[in-house]
């Protein structure tokens, strides 16, 4: 019997592109071929002008930190067992920006505009610190 993740959505014929991508290690974002702006999270529209040709797209994986706090308690499995963790919201290369979590780097080492490079944990896109700002 497997166990429910609690950690992620339950796929749907939608997302699951993006979810089989994280699998494998590729960030997808969603780009209107209408206005051409980058969306995230995944929608079948456009949040920017409404536009419905919208499209799959591979993100380089490069963000900046644009704020963050630190979780010491969370109740709610598996996040109890994670903690202190840094739930973080970062700004894509691309444009968009993703609700996210930091991993391998101290909380207080932080700092607004950090370059962080995107990896994997279990299948989720997580970040760390690293790269260029924007490039």
């Amino acid at each position: 019997m497997t166990t429910a993740r609690h950690d992620v959505p339950d796929a749907d014929p939608f997302t699951r592109p993006y979810w089989e991508a994280a699998e494998r290690g590729r960030l997808l974002i969603r780009r209107c071929a209408g206005c051409g702006r980058a969306h995230h999270y995944p929608r079948e529209f456009c949040p920017h002008c409404w536009g419905e040709d919208v499209r799959w797209e591979e993100a380089s994986g490069r963000a900046t930190l644009y704020t963050w706090s630190t979780v010491h308690r969370n109740d709610l499995p598996p996040f109890r067992d994670r903690t202190p963790y840094v739930a973080a919201v970062v700004d894509l290369a691309e444009g968009p920006r993703m609700m996210t979590e930091l991993v391998e780097c101290a909380p207080d080492g932080l700092w607004a505009g950090m370059p962080l490079r995107v990896t994997y944990r279990d299948g989720k896109p997580v970040f760390r610190p690293g790269g260029r700002a924007g490039s």
